[in-house]
């Protein structure tokens, strides 16, 4: 189950524990401690060769301007031009190996994520739009991405920076320093009141825009029923709803971390000032040098530049978290159970199916199957026949083992299927569904993926098998014809018989057929059932139908109501019966007169 979000006594939701985000992706940093040795180094010396230039200012108007010293003033020049060269040259070393152990670490963590996703039950994406799931591999990355390329090298280099230039400040005049100090205070109110309220907005805004983009995605692959039932306008209004929900979240967002900078310019030009008139009070009674004042005003001009780097990198700091949580949520979350300790792997199956007295629910109140019995031999076919929602997919799901049935056993080949690797257990089954998916690739690709080590020879042997080897040599470029994501542009029926050359090179054991023939023309479905019959032969099928001329030659047909075996045996002895299967047939016999 996700977990629920923190909230507080007023339903606001709290921060999380940053610590432990934090080190988690520390975690990832960690394997590149080497070079992130090298970049504190590089940080630590143009820190101080940004310390050091102010300082040689100031040295240079008191030792040789006011002295009229030109040779030593040539020679500071050049010091000083070789300090900037240097500092120039530290930048561009630790931005260079930051980005490049940054890049690394956000490879492994989305390598990570999108294997933790192919380990997470079926039961997890069916409750999850699949368009959010997108935005936490995607966006939440890329935002934490773009804070590690910076905001190890800034905070590094602001704290450094800070606490050389108040070491100097004091060495070189404590009254000033004092002064220069007193607006730290309103500085830090001043974050602590932006960021009490940053923090919570820029969650919003992940959230909100994990929500835009999973309507987004649904939107688009269910763009055919929204223009067949002409709900546009109904779409528009719910895309600017949420639209409208993001932007006020991210308009408040960064409105707020935009006071930042201001409150800081502000308090920069404050000391400034502050340190302008005290110096020159002091410089008056020959307190300090020209020198020193000068140096404390280059000080005082950067000194808020380390908080506002801080405070700026805090914002972006905020959005990382908020994107790195949703990550690592995902990454919490529990995978699909571990195969028992002794389970086994199949090396050879006969196909014979049995269930026993199984129940199941998908939830904790109501049965979604209670006790189901039956048993289909090897070679058999079994069809399973009701109204929507009876259980018919729930029975193959549970075969599948993709759920863990509550009650009762299912055998394969005598063997409880809880003792077999789930692996193993799926590799002997093939699947003919009724919304054939395919992958964006070529045709060739896409029937491969039955039997990877596949030849193109045997490719093409499927493909006739399947019947579908005329049409493909229609197509402008045949097996190499690349389709679009889901296969747009080939009809239904197509893509229902490359789903057959599929199980065709897969050569499975136990084949399930889901809505096989439906949503097709008739010369088409003609095709099918040829195909389907040669992909038949030798199998032990389990088929399910609504249209019951699809499975008269059936060994054993299952008729289910909410979840029960209400009627079995042949079409013929069913129809005999006069029961709820034969109201079903005279009902489409009627129909199709």
């Amino acid at each position: 189950m996700p977990k629920k979000v923190q909230t507080s006594e007023k339903g606001k939701p709290r921060p999380k524990n940053w610590a432990r985000t934090l080190s988690r992706i520390g975690t990832y940093l960690s394997a590149y401690k080497g070079m992130l040795v090298l970049i504190l180094i590089m940080v630590i010396t143009s820190s101080l060769l940004a310390l050091l230039s102010p300082y040689l200012i100031g040295k240079a108007i008191d030792t040789y301007i006011v002295t009229k010293d030109s040779q030593g003033l040539l020679t500071l020049i050049i010091l000083l031009v070789a300090i900037y060269i240097l500092h120039s040259l530290s930048l561009w070393l630790q931005n260079y190996w930051m980005i490049g152990a940054a890049q690394k670490a956000i490879y492994a963590m989305r390598t990570d994520l999108f294997k933790h996703l192919h380990k997470l039950p079926i039961s997890y994406f069916t409750k999850r739009q699949h368009g959010e799931l997108m935005s936490r591999i995607t966006n939440d990355i890329d935002s934490v991405s773009q804070t590690l390329n910076s905001s190890f090298i800034q905070i590094s280099s602001s704290v450094l920076t800070f606490v050389g230039m108040i070491t100097l400040m004091l060495w070189l005049s404590p009254l000033l320093t004092v002064i220069t100090l007193l607006i730290v205070p309103l500085m830090f109110m001043g974050m602590k009141w932006i960021t009490n309220r940053t923090g919570k907005l820029f969650k919003e805004q992940q959230r909100n825009l994990g929500d835009l983009n999973g309507f987004i995605e649904e939107t688009f692959s269910g763009q055919k029923i929204v223009k067949t039932f002409s709900q546009e306008q109904k779409v528009i209004d719910t895309f600017n709803i949420k639209n409208e929900k993001l932007r006020t979240s991210g308009y408040w967002a960064q409105t707020y971390s935009g006071f930042i900078p201001k409150l800081m310019n502000v308090l920069n030009n404050l000391s400034f000032a502050f340190i302008a008139g005290a110096g020159g009070i002091l410089a008056v009674n020959q307190m300090v040098s020209i020198g020193v004042i000068v140096t404390f005003c280059e000080y005082a001009r950067q000194f808020t530049r380390p908080l506002n780097d801080l405070a700026n990198q805090f914002n972006t700091f905020l959005s990382a978290i908020a994107g790195a949580e949703r990550v690592f949520e995902v990454l919490d979350e529990a995978k699909e159970e571990q195969d028992e300790q002794h389970a086994t792997s199949l090396t050879s199956v006969r196909g014979d199916i049995e269930f026993a007295h199984v129940s199941f629910t998908y939830e904790q109140d109501g049965n979604t199957l209670s006790d189901i019995s039956f048993r289909a031999a090897a070679g058999q076919t079994v069809a399973l026949v009701g109204p929507t929602g009876a259980g018919k997919t729930t029975i193959i799901q549970l075969l599948s083992r993709f759920y863990n049935l509550n009650e009762g056993h299912i055998y394969l080949d005598g063997q409880s299927i809880a003792g077999i690797k789930r692996q193993s257990l799926r590799q002997h089954m093939g699947f003919v569904l009724q919304d054939s998916f395919l992958f964006q690739g070529t045709i060739r690709d896409n029937i491969r993926y039955g039997k990877l080590t596949a030849s193109d020879e045997e490719v093409e042997a499927a493909a006739e098998l399947a019947n579908a080897h005329s049409f493909i040599m229609k197509l402008p470029k045949q097996y190499e014809t690349v389709l679009d994501q889901d296969g747009s542009g080939i009809s239904q029926g197509q893509k229902q018989l490359l789903s057959i050359a599929r199980s065709m090179l897969a050569d499975p054991s136990i084949l399930i057929l889901d809505e096989a023939t439906s949503s097709i023309d008739t010369i088409t479905e003609i095709k099918i059932q040829e195909a389907l019959y040669r992909l038949m032969q030798g199998r032990t099928n389990i088929v399910i139908a609504h249209r019951l001329n699809t499975i008269r030659q059936a060994d054993l047909i299952l008729v289910l109501e909410d979840g029960r075996i209400i009627e079995q045996g042949t079409h013929e002895s069913l129809l005999q019966k006069q029961g709820f299967y034969y109201g079903l047939h005279s009902n489409q016999v009627r129909l199709k007169a």
